[in-house]
């Protein structure tokens, strides 16, 4: 497994593409801008970018922005009239949006999109157990 900065070296060259590639690729569609005025996600570690950006593409890519991801949870939930949860969740940012999402949606038997393929191990052999010793044999020689 690839540490985050190499994620980031590979995909997007730098931190700074990487920062601009989650900023352009959020939007006000799908971001609640959150960050700290001063240090913005230029401080933001390596790991958590990887994962916004990995984020941020899967839902851009179902649902196009946050409010139909929203109206996506509330279908599953069978809530659609309900604005009270509707507020709720609209507080919400859309990376626990979409982890609820995925929750709800296996639960329930949806097909989500996945965040990133997870690469699947090969399964491992299984040995015999080594057999114990006699103990009967043990006892006889002592």
């Amino acid at each position: 497994m690839k540490t985050p900065l190499a994620q980031v070296k590979d995909k997007h060259g730098d931190k700074a593409k990487l920062v601009a590639a989650i900023e352009k690729l959020a939007g006000d569609d799908l971001w609640l801008d959150r960050t700290n005025k001063n240090k913005g996600l230029g401080r933001v570690a390596n790991a958590k970018l990887v994962r916004l950006h990995a984020t941020f593409s899967a839902v851009k890519e179902k649902f196009g922005s946050r409010d139909k991801l929203i109206d996506a949870i509330l279908e599953i939930e069978k809530r659609t009239k309900d604005e009270g949860e509707k507020t709720r969740l609209a507080k919400y940012p859309v990376p626990r949006l979409w982890d609820m999402y995925r929750s709800l949606s296996a639960k329930s038997g949806v097909k989500p999109a996945a965040a990133k393929p997870v690469a699947k191990r090969a399964p491992a052999e299984k040995k015999a157990p080594a057999k114990p010793a006699k103990k009967a044999a043990a006892k006889s020689k002592a």
